[in-house]
Parts: C-alpha cells; sequence; structure tokens
C-alpha cells in the first residue's frame, strides 16, 4: 500500500470512490449521495487546488482504496486548529491498516504545518471501529452533536473528537 496527498489528476478516481463512501454509509458523512452526484469532475480538482486542504489516499496499485481530508482553518482566531473529514475505506480494506495508516499521514502533515495546535473531528456515535480507530491515535470525545445527522426520518448523534498536538 502507498499513501500520498491526491492532485488533481486524482479527481475522477476521487469522485468514484467519494460517491461509493456517501452511498454505502451515508451516516458517516455530512454530504449526501445526491447532493454529490451533481458535482462535476472539476469541481474535486478544485478541491485538490487550494492551500489549506490536504487529501491523501491510500493506493493498492492504482487502485484508489481509502482517503482522508486535513482542513486547515484560515480564519485568524481559528487558525490554529484543523479538521478531519472525509475519512473512508473500501470495506475490502477494512482491518489491515489503511485507516490508521491514513490517520496518522494527516496527523503528520498537521505537525508539519506548525501552526496548527488541535485537530478535531466528528463520528457517528454507533461507529464503534472508527471510535476504536480515534482512540487509539490520541483522540478524545469533547462533546455529543445530539442529532447531528438527518437521514430521512432517522437521527443520528455524532461523537465530537479532538487530538491535541
Amino acid at each position: 500500500m502507498k499513501i500520498r496527498q491526491l492532485t488533481p489528476t486524482d479527481a475522477e478516481n476521487y469522485r468514484t470512490i467519494r460517491l461509493e463512501a456517501l452511498k454505502n454509509k451515508p451516516e458517516a458523512f455530512s454530504s449526501s449521495y445526491e447532493d454529490e452526484v451533481e458535482y462535476s469532475v472539476e469541481k474535486y480538482r478544485g478541491r485538490f487546488n487550494n492551500d489549506h486542504t490536504y487529501t491523501f489516499g491510500a493506493f493498492e496499485g492504482n487502485i484508489l482504496v481509502g482517503t482522508v481530508t486535513l482542513v486547515c482553518e484560515t480564519k485568524k482566531k481559528i487558525k490554529h486548529r484543523a479538521t478531519i473529514v472525509a475519512m473512508y475505506v473500501k470495506p475490502d480494506q477494512r482491518k489491515l491498516g489503511v485507516g490508521k495508516a491514513l490517520m496518522n499521514v494527516a496527523i503528520r502533515k498537521a505537525k508539519e504545518l506548525e501552526k496548527i495546535e488541535q485537530i478535531y473531528l466528528a463520528v457517528t456515535a454507533g461507529n464503534e471501529p472508527a471510535k476504536r480507530l480515534y482512540t487509539s491515535l490520541g483522540f478524545v470525545t469533547y462533546g455529543v452533536d445530539r442529532n447531528g445527522l438527518k437521514i430521512d426520518d432517522t437521527y443520528f448523534d455524532e461523537e465530537l473528537m479532538m487530538l491535541g498536538l
């Protein structure tokens, strides 16, 4: 497995895995498949062309099998913070260390940026494997967003987690 930062040339592959993630695990993301299926490849390309967002991909050969994005805040008062979003590993690659490796790369990137002191993320309260991963990396729960997501008529709580660097 190889992990590297994604570039605009990865946009099509990223769009494919992103839509798979949104379709297969809708409760794990604040974005929805219905919203993002309308996004063009160009829109995804744009995500890889700014100086405050870093998306990493795990590859088995040429196949993108997992992703994670680190979003650094740009406002003066919160520039010391970053957020992990869009974390996903294909089902057949889970429990093989792919998620941990992706998270470690994102955390390392945050540390390299020096100005980042805290990393935040939200995880669906019932997603025990993800919570175990984040806890093993040092993240701690600091709150719960009750009914944070609503899919059709079902609500999902989100645990809010933070890692101090």
